[in-house]
């Protein structure tokens, strides 16, 4: 006796999918809910807006109105960056200008290491300070702020093991 095979059609398959999807768990509801209210507030209204870079880190930077916080990847400037030297780096263009407890900052850190995630930080904020006001500029200029340390990795060349470092010569 021959045995038939039932096919279900794509529609099938997505009704039973929404029905899968709104019998969630009381407690991935509660998860979720949890979650929502740990998530730092955005503060609303105008930001300022910059893009600082070094070697592979980018940094996406917003500068609202505050008291001076810190937020990067949705997590305090301490817990992220955990050197202490490295703080004082990110915190130098608002010392410089003396705008120390006049903005928040939230960032989006991308790529690199450590070390030149706070540099491109820096270079972000003192990017987003200029926005704020033009006559920051000699300012920052003089220190070195706005001008994005170009310095980058040398590519391989074929033939060799790093970009100028060659095999080991054998005689025989």
């Amino acid at each position: 006796m021959p045995t038939t095979k039932k096919t279900t059609t794509k529609k099938e398959k997505t009704s039973v999918a929404k029905k899968v999807v709104q019998k969630k768990p009381a407690s991935v509801k509660k998860v979720v809910e949890d979650a929502l209210e740990m998530a730092p507030a955005t503060p609303g209204g105008k930001y300022f807006y910059a893009n600082g870079k070094r070697k592979t880190s980018t940094a996406r930077v917003r500068l609202y109105k505050g008291a001076g916080a810190i937020t990067i990847n949705d997590k305090k400037a301490n817990e992220y960056f955990v050197v202490k030297s490295l703080i004082g780096l990110i915190k130098s263009p608002f010392k410089l200008v003396g705008l120390d407890q006049k903005f928040d900052v939230i960032a989006v850190l991308t790529g690199g290491g450590i070390n030149s995630q706070a540099e491109a930080l820096r270079h972000g904020i003192a990017k987003a300070l200029l926005t704020t006001d033009a006559s920051l500029r000699p300012t920052l200029k003089k220190a070195g702020m706005l001008t994005r340390d170009s310095r980058m990795k040398e590519r391989k060349k074929f033939g060799l093991k790093r970009a100028r470092k060659g095999p080991q010569f054998s005689k025989r």
